[in-house]
């Protein structure tokens, strides 16, 4: 019974030691940061938004979840319900999507960032940095005071900054793959190869502490 304890424990630690050492490594570096940095939260300049809801004189859908956002200096009104998503201005009319200058300039507004240029997004595609947002998106890359490349998508109708993604949220969400052990969509953390690793880990760890008991006892 020893002897199989400890085959199981050597072979078992060397298979999923790379893995463990991943596990460590991503684990180390997300204690290290804050999600906040990550997420580049400094980056952000947006100030406070003062509305007179006397000027929206329209009717809303009693459902419709409401709130508001300066584009460019024109408060428009995002309207949220089960058919979808509508902006709109003071009139209740819906605006017009943003175009590349007016999105640069709400880059310029909205963060501290230096715009460069920008492209529109209009395809999905698995593990990019604009995943889960909702088609079709601007992308505008700038520069900042240290001349990084940082790239800030935004909701092409309002101008919302939906993400900012920097050279540290990169290696992040590349830890975060190597956590999840999901490397190219890395957001499946029920995935099966991640369930047999950790089985496997417990495993390991269940052994090696019988294996200590066992020694010390002898």
């Amino acid at each position: 019974m020893k002897f199989a304890v400890r085959k199981i424990h050597k072979y078992l630690s060397f298979f999923i030691s790379v893995q463990l050492l991943l596990w460590t490594v991503s684990g180390i570096y997300f204690a290290f940061n804050k999600i906040e940095q990550i997420r580049g939260e400094q980056y952000r300049d947006q100030e406070d938004i003062f509305v007179d809801l006397a000027e929206y004189d329209f009717s809303l859908p009693a459902s419709a979840a409401t709130k508001f956002w300066n584009r460019n200096g024109e408060t428009i009104m995002i309207v949220s319900t089960d058919l979808g998503t509508r902006y709109l201005d003071k009139k209740g009319v819906d605006v017009s999507m943003l175009t590349d200058d007016e999105a640069m300039q709400i880059v310029s507004a909205n963060t501290n960032l230096m715009p460069k240029s920008v492209e529109i997004i209009d395809e999905e595609k698995a593990g990019s940095e604009y995943r889960n947002r909702t088609l079709p998106i601007y992308k505008v890359i700038t520069d900042n005071d240290k001349n990084d490349e940082i790239n800030v998508y935004i909701n092409v109708y309002s101008g919302e900054v939906l993400a900012i993604r920097s050279a540290a949220w990169r290696i992040w969400d590349l830890m975060w793959g190597f956590h999840i052990m999901d490397w190219q969509e890395r957001d499946n953390i029920d995935n099966i190869l991640l369930k047999i690793f950790s089985i496997l880990a417990l495993i390991s760890s269940i052994t090696g502490v019988l294996l200590f008991f066992r020694v010390d006892n002898k």
